[in-house]
């Protein structure tokens, strides 16, 4: 079995057609064909670090600032989840925790695992790397979940004098954090993971 850049063949990064690696753009789409992204893991790195720095305060800072006659309330990501245990909504409290604790976290720890099992050998065959980086990229889509849910609260809930609901510094943080953790996903370029395999199976 050769793999396809053995073979003389490049895949588009932007409609994934396969082609000879002599053509300078993709014969369907035009785009640049590059052999690999040039720089791929130190962007994954700088992106990563950018999210986990961004991540920090967005668990610190209130999420939302709730204000009516007669009081002022400020609630964190898991203080907020607390607040809801406590009135006994626990599935919107568990839904708010992995949204906002649990997948990025796990966000965090997948990339790393990607990008330090291109430089080191990883226990981890191709084939379950492969599917990992998979999976970081389709739940990016549902990472702003807690963003939307403090927009449109924002939104809503605003009746002047009586109460209001404003979004706190924290979501702010938490949308950077999760913008980077893309841009992070993005950057990585899944094809070094066969590169890697192509060089154990040289050894």
């Amino acid at each position: 079995m050769i793999t396809a850049r053995q073979a003389g063949l490049i895949g588009c990064l932007r409609c994934g057609r396969a082609q000879p690696a002599a053509n300078p753009a993709c014969m369907r789409c035009g785009s640049t064909l590059v052999s690999r992204k040039t720089g791929a893991l130190q962007n994954v790195w700088a992106w990563l670090i950018a999210g986990i720095l961004a991540y920090i305060p967005a668990n610190i800072y209130p999420m939302l600032l709730t204000r009516t006659l007669v009081r002022e309330e400020e609630s964190t990501i898991v203080g907020g989840a607390i607040e809801l245990i406590h009135h006994g909504s626990y599935g919107i409290a568990a839904i708010i925790l992995i949204a906002s604790i649990g997948i990025p976290i796990g966000k965090f720890v997948a990339i790393a695992t990607l990008a330090i099992s291109i430089r080191k050998p990883s226990r981890i065959s191709t084939h379950h790397r492969h599917k990992l980086y998979e999976i970081v990229e389709f739940i990016g889509r549902w990472s702003m979940i807690d963003v939307f849910v403090v927009a449109i609260l924002a939104a809503l809930v605003q009746l002047n004098t009586l109460a209001a609901i404003n979004p706190g510094p924290a979501a702010v943080t938490f949308a950077l954090s999760v913008i980077f953790t893309m841009l992070s996903a993005q950057s990585f370029d899944p094809r070094m993971i066969w590169d890697d395999q192509t060089k154990q199976e040289a050894k």
